[in-house]
C-alpha cells in the first residue's frame, strides 16, 4: 500500500480545491490510500510565537501525517495569480523549527495540482510552488501535470468529476504514487 498525503490549500467549506482532493483520493487505485488533510487551526506565523509556545498542535499534528506519507499532494488555489497566503503560512510553519524542515520535506515526493473557475486553471500558483519546493529540498513530480480550469463545468457542487477528470486523477494520482514508492518505471520528472 503506498500511503500519500493531499493538503487542501483552501479553507472554505465549499472550497473547489477540497472537492478536487476528496475526487483524487475517490479515483485512487487498489494499492493507493490518498488521505486528506486541511490548513483548518493552523494560527498566522508569528516567531515570538515560536519562541514562546513552541509549534502549535494543528502543525505538529500535520508534520507527523507527512512525515508518515510516501508523497504529498498540495491541491492549491491561485489567489491573485499567486499561492494562497494561507498556504504558504502552513508551509512556513512546517518547516519549523529548521531542523524539523529536513525531516518533513527533505527528499520526500511533492506534487501540486489545483482547479480554478477562471480559463488558466492555476497554473501560476502552481509555478509559484516550484521555488518554494525546491527551497525545502523536496523531490518535485512534474509528471501529468493536472491544471482544472473551468471546475463548475469538470466536478459538480457535490465533488462528482466527470468522465474526463476523473480519468485524468486516476492516472495522476497512479503516477505519483509510483513515483513516490520508487517503483521501477515511474515517470521521474
Amino acid at each position: 500500500m503506498t500511503r500519500l498525503l493531499g493538503i487542501s490549500g483552501s479553507l472554505r467549506a465549499g472550497s473547489w480545491n477540497t472537492r478536487l482532493l476528496q475526487a483524487a483520493r475517490a479515483a485512487a487505485p487498489a494499492g493507493v490510500a490518498l488521505e486528506v488533510a486541511t490548513l483548518h487551526g493552523i494560527p498566522l506565523y508569528d516567531g515570538d510565537v515560536e519562541e514562546r509556545e513552541g509549534v502549535p498542535a494543528a502543525v505538529a499534528a500535520l508534520k507527523e501525517r507527512i512525515v508518515a506519507s510516501e508523497g504529498v499532494i498540495l491541491v492549491t488555489p491561485e489567489y491573485n495569480h499567486g499561492i494562497p497566503g494561507v498556504f504558504k503560512n502552513a508551509i512556513d510553519w512546517l518547516s519549523r523549527p529548521p531542523a524539523d524542515a529536513s525531516r518533513v520535506f527533505r527528499g520526500r515526493p511533492f506534487a501540486v495540482i489545483g482547479a480554478s473557475p477562471g480559463g488558466f486553471g492555476t497554473v501560476l500558483a502552481q509555478a509559484a510552488w516550484l521555488p518554494v519546493l525546491e527551497t525545502l529540498g523536496t523531490r518535485h513530480w512534474a509528471g501529468g501535470r493536472l491544471l482544472v480550469s473551468r471546475v463548475q463545468e469538470a466536478l459538480s457542487p457535490e465533488g462528482v468529476p466527470n468522465d474526463a477528470l476523473r480519468r485524468q486523477l486516476a492516472a495522476f494520482v497512479e503516477g505519483f504514487a509510483a513515483f513516490a514508492a520508487g517503483r521501477p518505471g515511474a515517470p521521474d520528472r
